[in-house]
């Protein structure tokens, strides 16, 4: 380190070390703000903040990025271009390797990036929405790249699966992986890794649900069309406040809106809510409501924990694909709460995932408690994942392959 000498006032010298600008100081900034912009949310984030974390001024983090969404798209595409990275050496040099061997090297090669890069996985996996569109066509086609070298040697193993469900199978062992940047769940390096190579080996040997037959419609989701109009302004601002919410995001939802859409103006919205932040807790509540009646009715219908596990990921998918703004707004939005209704929301989530762990690991006895809460959260991450790639569609052989993925996350077939 360079020394610098200054002269006191009684003429002595002292020294005094010059501080230099690290030749990765724009790695170091964009690494910082993907950890920030992963947990809190884009809009939470300030530059200062992420100034102030790394020691420097606002200023000076200028000098690397003209503005905060710079940043932003910087440390999305930087994490998503790591993941291409990740896939593209782990198939270097293996053209004429076996389907097997290249598809092991690349499962490996993704869940040791995923599990280097856990802090940053949310980035891109919630906070899309607040990217332009030629930046988010850029991460997607990341994504859509790396799903096809996972679906391209399964096919060649599998020759039996369409396109279709190849595709579908290579997205859903990235979902098992990103699925580690929800919660905080400690593990050993060495197990995650393991646990999380099994359960995607899991979701590649899993084979298409018997063919529903023709003419069959299933019953169980509603909101098809028909049925009563809602007459609680209550219950109908939740509603309409969940649809908006997904639409444009919370920062970007006004009271007006929300209130223009359930037929009253914003005076009277506040009748109701106190804020634009109480109205966001509340679809969260009201949906923890039903997901609470939809358990206990899935436990009280089960006579095994095996069958109550297939019971349960089907009423899963029941109301998620009813309402699939729900899912999207809170994985998304949550972080826009105060802390106490924060914490609140967090803790029932986290009952409702203990109840799952009860039964994974009274199944598979050689499961730790924390484990299963991997994979239970993993399978639990698919109905998102899945359900956005296939739009949802609420035909009974896209919900029959969704809910066999989640049971061979869970189980480990």
């Amino acid at each position: 380190m360079t020394v610098a000498r200054t002269n006191t006032a009684a003429g002595a010298a002292t020294e005094r070390p010059i501080r230099r600008r690290p030749k990765d100081r724009k790695a170091q900034i964009a690494t910082v703000a993907a950890e920030a912009f992963s947990e809190r949310g884009y809009h939470a984030v300030g530059v200062d903040d992420i100034a102030a974390t790394i020691g420097i001024s606002g200023p000076a983090l200028y000098r690397h990025y003209p503005n905060k969404y710079a940043l932003f798209v910087h440390a999305a595409t930087t994490t998503a271009d790591a993941l291409r990275t990740a896939a593209d050496d782990a198939l270097a040099g293996l053209e004429e390797a076996a389907a097997g061997e290249r598809l092991d090297r690349l499962i490996s090669a993704l869940v040791t990036n995923t599990i280097e890069h856990r802090k940053l996985g949310g980035l891109y996996r919630w906070e899309g929405r607040y990217l332009q569109a030629d930046d988010r066509i850029r991460i997607r086609n990341v994504f859509v790249h790396v799903t096809q070298c996972v679906a391209a040697p399964l096919r060649e193993l599998r020759p039996e699966l369409s396109a279709v469900d190849a595709t579908t199978q290579g997205a859903a062992t990235l979902s098992v992986m990103a699925s580690i940047s929800a919660h905080r769940t400690a593990l050993a390096t060495r197990r995650l890794h393991a646990l999380l190579t099994s359960a995607c080996e899991s979701i590649l040997r899993t084979t298409r649900p018997p063919a529903v037959p023709t003419g069959e419609v299933s019953a169980r989701v509603e909101g098809a069309g028909g049925g009563l109009t809602m007459t609680s302004k209550r219950e109908l601002l939740i509603n309409e406040a969940v649809h908006i919410f997904d639409r444009n995001g919370y920062h970007d939802s006004s009271i007006e809106e929300i209130g223009a859409a359930a037929g009253i103006n914003a005076s009277s919205v506040y009748r109701h809510f106190p804020s634009k932040a109480d109205l966001l807790a509340a679809v969260f509540y009201r949906a923890a409501d039903r997901l609470a009646v939809a358990t206990s009715a899935a436990l009280s219908a089960a006579t095994d924990p095996r069958e109550a596990l297939c019971t349960l990921a089907e009423s899963y998918l029941e109301l998620a694909f009813r309402n699939p703004a729900v899912l999207s707004v809170y994985f998304a939005e949550i972080g826009n709460l105060p802390e106490n209704e924060r914490r609140n929301l967090r803790n029932v989530q986290r009952l409702h995932v203990e109840e799952w762990v009860h039964l994974v690991t009274a199944v598979r006895s050689e499961l730790s408690a924390a484990e299963a809460r991997f994979l239970v959260q993993a399978a639990l991450g698919l109905v998102l994942d899945i359900g956005r790639l296939i739009h949802f569609d609420t035909a009974e052989e896209s919900r029959a392959r969704l809910h066999a993925l989640m049971v061979a996350v869970l189980l480990g077939q």
